[in-house]
């Protein structure tokens, strides 16, 4: 990553307009209730973009030497160049799932396949959950072992899934892969297994249609009510085998054309994409697969979830055909993995909170002089961009975390408010836009990390800790793989949560590969 720090320019205003810097929101770590309309935006911030990765200087004042105080009256569109970082929300965890898989086969994982926020956001983090739809927004922070160095966490949360029974129907097309590289075990037996679990799991009222592809694409059941049809659709999974090559972008807009025909008006309708995305046949560029399908995506709100599968894994194009397919991804490797999303995640999730959402966090100048998002490269939104509902954000289901950490380094003797989040989305029926706002003051962020933070933000810091380093990064305050395995085992005690005691063992996993240790007896393969 470009680490070079680079000099702000330009006015800032302090507050920004529309609500984002509400006078209500002053305390440290709260949430402003501001969910009403702002498609106007008129008075939002007009900077320019932050590079993701680089560290931004604040200015020490601005050009035209004036300075905005709260309570000046409205805010100019005159906000510092890069004073602003925005991003669309992400609530991906492949990356993560696919890290430990590797881990566990004793190679680390290829540094363009590290995303911090899918490490960060793959960890139960204890936000408060909004009453109703839409976010709640909390912002904290600690001290790291770098001086003058803290990092400060924005938390987005949705409320969680109802019962299942109080859900809208959901319209799925599968769109699963049979190519030949589906013939390795952990493939298309997974993909297989994944599906018989979930025809059990879903409503007599949910549709299924299932599509599969090699070098052509072939719907083997379309759009079925599952009531009374359950045996049907298992024949079908049990009757896929690998074939050859593969032609993902067939079996894309086969999917989606089944997905368009079997259209349900009031149900979640979305397709979910099982393959390993080592597209070798017919177009295997993400933003041209998904051009062919644009007017499904957009006229009938179609999203798309991925399913990884594979020891040999196209990272980067299941990523991208999520991202631009208004949806999101996860891996799974074995079988306990699928059980939790086909059973766990998916029933309850097949509706959303939140279209398009979006994030935007403005810096204070007069406390603090230098922060860095860490990760969200690939979802950068022009800041200028955070109003205009027709640029693509995220979509988020129930029960969602989203969280964004800073490295941030503060002022000598700053005191004050250090920044302010603001979350922007569409309601996923009405596609009204609604804005939640929280802030986070110097006093909350100077307490040490390390033995003094809540647990759940310590192992925030441990896993993108552990993430930058896999991808050759430096952050300030980074501690050594041990230090860090270390601080995951104790965690992992404190919180007697599983998913902390496999980061521990994924950190260890790394540490040895890179002293070029050989795994404990016992350990072959561990991805569990």
């Amino acid at each position: 990553m470009d680490r070079r720090a680079r000099t702000y320019r330009g006015a800032l205003a302090l507050l920004l307009a529309g609500g984002i810097l509400m006078t209500g929101c002053g305390g440290p770590g709260t949430t402003a209730d501001s969910a009403v309309d702002r498609s106007t935006g008129s008075g939002g911030p007009a900077g320019g973009r932050q590079p993701s990765g680089a560290r931004s200087a604040a200015p020490q004042q601005e050009e035209d030497g004036a300075s905005r105080e709260e309570g000046d009256g409205p805010a100019r569109e005159s906000a510092a160049p890069d004073y602003l970082s925005t991003f669309a929300l992400d609530v991906d965890t492949a990356g993560y799932g696919y890290a430990r898989r590797t881990l566990g086969d004793g190679q680390l994982p290829a540094a363009d396949t590290v995303r911090p926020e899918e490490f960060v956001n793959s960890f139960r983090q204890g936000y408060e959950r909004p009453k109703g739809n839409g976010f709640a927004v909390s912002v904290d922070g600690a001290r790291s072992d770098a001086a003058g160095w803290s990092l400060v966490r924005v938390g987005l949360a949705t409320r969680a899934a109802s019962n299942t029974g109080e859900r809208p129907p959901a319209a799925l097309t599968f769109v699963v892969d049979i190519s030949g590289s589906m013939a390795e075990p952990g493939r298309l037996d997974l993909a297989k297994t994944s599906l018989g679990i979930l025809a059990d799991e879903l409503r007599d009222d949910d549709s299924v249609s299932l599509v599969t592809f090699s070098e052509e694409a072939e719907t083997r059941l379309p759009m079925t009510r599952l009531r009374g049809n359950r045996t049907k659709l298992r024949d079908a999974i049990e009757e896929m085998e690998p074939a050859d090559s593969t032609n993902v972008a067939a079996g894309v807009e086969r999917g989606y054309e089944e997905a368009v025909e079997g259209h349900r008006k009031g149900a979640t309708n979305r397709v979910v994409l099982l393959s390993d995305a080592l597209a070798n046949t017919g177009e295997t560029e993400a933003d041209a697969i998904l051009e062919r399908v644009g007017d499904a995506r957009q006229e009938y709100g179609i999203t798309l979830f991925g399913v990884g599968v594979g020891s040999d894994y196209g990272d980067e194009l299941m990523e991208r055909l999520t991202n631009k397919g208004d949806g999101n991804t996860t891996y799974i490797a074995d079988e306990a993995q699928a059980r939790k999303v086909f059973v766990d995640q998916l029933p309850a999730h097949v509706e959303l909170r939140a279209r398009d959402a979006k994030a935007q966090v403005a810096f204070d100048r007069r406390t603090v002089q230098q922060f860095e998002l860490i990760g969200y490269e690939n979802r950068k939104v022009a800041d200028d961009d955070f109003r205009d509902d027709s640029v693509d954000g995220g979509e988020v289901g129930p029960g969602h975390t989203v969280t964004a950490l800073y490295a941030v380094r503060l002022r000598t003797g700053a005191s004050g408010r250090v920044a302010t989040a603001t979350v922007r989305w569409l309601d996923p029926k009405t596609r009204k836009p609604h804005e939640e706002t929280g802030s986070v003051e110097t006093g909350t962020v100077g307490g040490k990390l390390w033995d003094g933070a809540g647990t759940r933000l310590q192992v925030t810091a441990v896993a993108a800790y552990f993430a930058d380093t896999l991808r050759g990064g430096d952050l300030p305050g980074t501690p050594p793989l041990g230090e860090l395995a270390s601080r995951a085992r104790k965690l992992a005690s404190a919180t007697e949560d599983s998913s902390v005691e496999k980061l521990a063992t994924m950190i260890e996993q790394a540490d040895r590969i890179r002293n070029g240790a050989s795994r404990p007896r016992g350990e072959e393969g561990e991805v569990g």
